[in-house]
């Protein structure tokens, strides 16, 4: 069980692995936000998908531009993206500077008093007040406004392995993980 008072920050290093095996370990971690007044918002990660320049429904894909530049960094920052005129989007940065990939955080289960509507990436960013003010910023460090944390490990048997949702392009690629059973998973 998570507990507040023996978190530690995951290093960059964690982040600085291959994207698809970054997207499974990331489940069961804890994604903290520092809001007014310094209270922290912590949620379980219980939901991802992975996404590299290989495959056209990245962003990537078509190469480096001024909207997806922080997925060509090195791992272990945010990339936030709006989407669809009125949604905002986290993303982690992975692997390697000039590898552009990112994990997209789905959905989080709240572990203190927030919001209980996060399953959705669109409702998880609205729900922790995400906007692209926290879009390039380290979330190796609690002197962020956004990090994360280790959490529990979730054991491969109950990690669940689907197509990713919303997407049109390399829909054969099972990269959406979530936690088996869990009632904070988004509904395609």
């Amino acid at each position: 069980m998570y507990n507040i008072f023996m978190s530690k920050v995951i290093n960059k290093n964690f982040f600085r692995e291959n994207t698809v095996n970054t997207a499974q370990n990331l489940l069961g971690m804890v994604l903290c936000r520092r809001i007014e007044k310094g209270k922290i918002l912590r949620g379980k990660i219980v939901e991802t998908e992975a996404y590299t320049q290989e495959e056209p429904s990245c962003h990537a894909y078509r190469g480096k531009t001024k909207r997806n530049a922080p997925m060509f960094e090195a791992g272990g920052i945010s990339y936030v993206y709006f989407t669809y005129g009125m949604h905002f989007c986290l993303n982690i940065v992975t692997e390697n500077k000039d590898y552009g990939s990112a994990v997209l955080i789905r959905a989080i289960e709240p572990l203190n008093d927030f919001c209980t509507n996060t399953n959705g990436p669109a409702k998880l960013c609205k729900a922790l007040n995400i906007t692209k003010d926290l879009n390039a910023i380290n979330v190796c460090s609690n002197k962020s406004p956004l990090w994360i944390e280790f959490g529990d490990k979730v054991e491969d048997k109950n990690i669940i392995k689907k197509s990713r949702i919303g997407i049109n392009q390399a829909t054969e690629l099972k990269w959406r993980f979530y936690i088996k059973n869990n009632k904070f998973v988004s509904k395609p």
